[in-house]
């Protein structure tokens, strides 16, 4: 399926239209099944409120990340650093064109971290999913080599999804005999993409960046925000995916 038909499909799945969609069909069953269509309404505005409270959805995204902590280089070989895309910032006008997404930043910034302290070359792999002129690679690669003053060894830029991403990123490695990677993503992405890359080939040493840390928890932390809202739908896109890969695999 094409990328943007998966994430058609995504948004029907995913909060916040799924609970719209079952608030709605309670209001539509209300007068023929009074009992059925209040549940429902009640059930949908329930959930909005609890994926809408910081501390919920931190505390979900936090059960993704406890697989894998933050890595230890000196215990933990590898011999390659392999960077997963996270998006464009398109037609970014401070920067006269298109550039990486905040989710791909963050994850260069540790990879750069990652490569000073091991020395390890870099992969960086993602296509254009949205059909753009140039690959979420060639931005990595622009801002690591320009701006981390990093090298880049490969650039994958092919790849729509992270089961590509670790498909085309083995074929290019394996020319090389690596095998044994740090792979860097986000620390709530880190159980699906690890699984995949391991699927493709790879013995991954689990290098995740950008865990869910709170300073405090305060009555803020569960009253409705709207990042906490991303958090969940994050959550449950990452849930949906680990449950296709199984029933793929």
């Amino acid at each position: 399926m094409s990328w943007f038909t998966v994430n058609l499909i995504s948004a029907f799945l995913l909060p916040p239209l799924n609970l719209l969609l079952v608030a709605l069909a309670g209001l539509l069953l209300a007068r023929a099944f009074p009992r059925l269509g209040r549940t429902l309404l009640i059930s949908a505005l329930a959930l909005l409120w609890l994926c809408s409270t910081p501390y919920f959805a931190g505390g979900a995204l936090r059960l993704l990340e406890s697989e894998a902590g933050a890595v230890d280089a000196r215990t933990q070989p590898a011999d390659a650093i392999v960077v997963l895309g996270g998006g464009t910032y398109f037609g970014a006008p401070e920067y006269g064109a298109d550039t990486v997404g905040e989710y791909a930043l963050v994850r260069l910034r540790y990879a750069a971290k990652l490569h000073r302290e091991t020395g390890k070359p870099l992969l960086v792999t993602g296509g254009k999913p949205l059909g753009n002129d140039l690959s979420e690679a060639s931005q990595m690669r622009a801002v690591l080599e320009g701006e981390f003053g990093v090298p880049v060894r490969w650039a994958e830029g092919a790849s729509d999804n992270t089961l590509e991403n670790a498909r085309y990123s083995y074929s290019l490695l394996q020319k090389d005999g690596i095998k044994r990677i740090y792979l860097v993503t986000h620390a709530w992405h880190m159980p699906r993409a690890a699984r995949v890359f391991r699927a493709a080939g790879f013995n991954v040493v689990a290098a995740p960046t950008a865990f869910t840390t709170r300073f405090r928890t305060d009555l803020l932390g569960f009253l409705p925000r709207a990042e906490a809202m991303s958090d969940s739908r994050i959550f449950m896109h990452e849930i949906i995916g680990l449950v296709w890969y199984r029933l793929k695999s």
